[in-house]
């Protein structure tokens, strides 16, 4: 069983305790980070910050342990603070609450699971990020602009049946002062390798007017 080093709640936390709870936070946060940069784009802030998070929320955990009145202070505190930011991707909020959970079991003692956890996870993140799961490899989000003189319902359908499995117009825009339309469809491919022979047909078919095509996950990440 996984046991606490931290005393009881009413008692002076130790110096030694202490440091050993941070220094275990900090190189679990190093090794959540490590991961992180080995299967994602990352930016050098994001990453320090998930180096320092587990330490911080470790630091707030051991002081508001078990009191009641801190815990109302830190939370007062703590709502007085407007957090404004970009939204992040799955990834990115994975690794927070992944270095925030390490944090809590830090804080209140438990180095050891603290340290089992932190391992576990992240080799279970390194090895689904080298594998296949999860991946559509043949799904395609696309966005074609037309003139307005086409009839937008049927004037692709030759070429979706001969390059795709399945297509759905899912929304359709005008532009350029309503002269022309702009298309974005649901499609999944045949085959992977003839996307851009799907290109070329639908450019010959809509006067080489522009033509965007992204993986599905791409555009999905955000959370």
């Amino acid at each position: 069983m996984f046991s606490s080093i931290l005393t009881a709640s009413t008692e002076t936390l130790s110096i030694t305790n202490a440091l050993i709870c941070t220094g275990a936070a900090l190189v679990c946060g190093l090794i959540i980070a490590l991961v992180y940069m080995i299967h994602s784009t990352y930016t050098k802030s994001f990453v320090i910050s998930l180096v320092l998070l587990p330490a911080l929320i470790g630091v707030i955990i051991m002081m508001v342990n078990g009191n009641l009145g801190t815990s109302v202070a830190v939370l007062g505190a703590f709502s007085l603070v407007r957090f404004r930011s970009v939204p992040g991707s799955s990834k990115e909020i994975t690794s927070i609450v992944f270095a925030m959970a390490v944090g809590l079991a830090t804080g209140m003692g438990y180095v050891t699971f603290a340290g089992l956890i932190t391992v576990l996870v992240s080799v279970v993140l390194f090895l689904l990020s080298r594998t296949p799961f999860g991946e559509t490899r043949s799904a395609r989000e696309l966005r074609v602009l037309i003139p307005e003189d086409l009839d937008y319902t049927a004037v692709f359908e030759d070429i979706f049946a001969q390059y795709t499995r399945t297509h759905q117009l899912h929304k359709i825009k005008t532009t350029n002062l309503g002269s022309m339309f702009d298309l974005y469809y649901h499609i999944t491919l045949k085959d992977p390798a003839q996307e851009k022979a799907l290109i070329d047909a639908l450019r010959c078919r809509n006067g080489n007017l522009t033509i965007v095509c992204n993986h599905s996950g791409s555009s999905r990440e955000e959370l």
